[in-house]
C-alpha cells in the first residue's frame, strides 16, 4: 500500500519532463493556444482556491506556483551565464517570442537591491475590466522564481500597477534579501 502512495505522489511533482513533447503530441494543432483557454484555466482555478481556502491563501499559492514554474522556466529555457543586462536583453526576447509579455527594465537600484519592472501586453491581466486591484499573483512568483534562479538571492516580488488597478502595464516591484515563498 505504501508503494502505491509513493506512485500517487509521484505522479503530482513538478519536472520540467513532466511538461512533455509538445510538438510530437500536437502535430497537428502545434504549440500555440488562444490566451482565453489560459485564462479560462488560470481564473476558474483561482475562483475554486479562493472559495477553497481563502482570497489570501489562493494569492500565496499563486505566488508558489509561479515561484516553481519560474525556477524551471528559468534553468530550461534561459542562459543562466550572462551579466545582468544581457540576461534582462534574453528575458525580454524570450518572454515577447513566447508570448507572455513585454518586459521592460525600469530601474536597478543596488542601493537598496531593488528592480522594477513592467510587463505590457500581460498574459495574465492585459484586457481585463477595471477592478482597482492587482491580480497577477501567479507573475508574482514566476519573476521571484526567475530571478533566484539566475541570482541564487531570495526574492519578493509584488506588483504595485495592474492593468486590473487601471494601468496600461504591470509594473513589479522586486526586492532580494527577502523571500515570498
Amino acid at each position: 500500500m505504501h508503494n502505491i502512495f509513493m506512485e500517487e505522489e509521484l505522479h503530482h511533482i513538478f519536472s520540467w519532463d513532466k511538461l512533455g513533447n509538445i510538438k510530437e503530441g500536437r502535430g497537428d494543432l502545434g504549440e500555440d493556444m488562444p490566451v482565453l483557454v489560459y485564462r479560462l484555466l488560470e481564473y476558474s482555478m483561482n475562483h475554486v482556491l479562493a472559495k477553497e481556502f481563502g482570497v489570501e491563501k489562493a494569492n500565496d499559492l499563486f505566488r508558489k506556483t509561479g515561484k516553481l514554474a519560474g525556477s524551471e522556466f528559468a534553468k530550461n529555457v534561459l542562459d543562466l551565464n550572462q551579466d545582468l543586462n544581457s540576461f534582462f536583453a534574453q528575458l525580454q526576447r524570450v518572454l515577447r517570442e513566447l508570448k507572455i509579455g513585454v518586459l521592460r527594465v525600469e530601474s536597478v537600484r543596488e542601493e537598496d537591491n531593488t528592480i522594477i519592472i513592467t510587463v505590457a501586453e500581460d498574459l495574465d491581466c492585459s484586457g481585463l475590466p477595471p477592478t482597482n486591484e492587482v491580480v497577477c499573483n501567479y507573475d508574482e512568483g514566476f519573476i521571484a522564481g526567475i530571478l533566484e534562479t539566475y541570482t541564487h538571492k531570495p526574492y519578493l516580488v509584488r506588483e504595485v500597477d495592474c492593468w486590473a488597478s487601471g494601468d496600461r502595464v504591470c509594473r513589479f516591484k522586486c526586492q532580494t534579501g527577502k523571500d515570498n515563498g
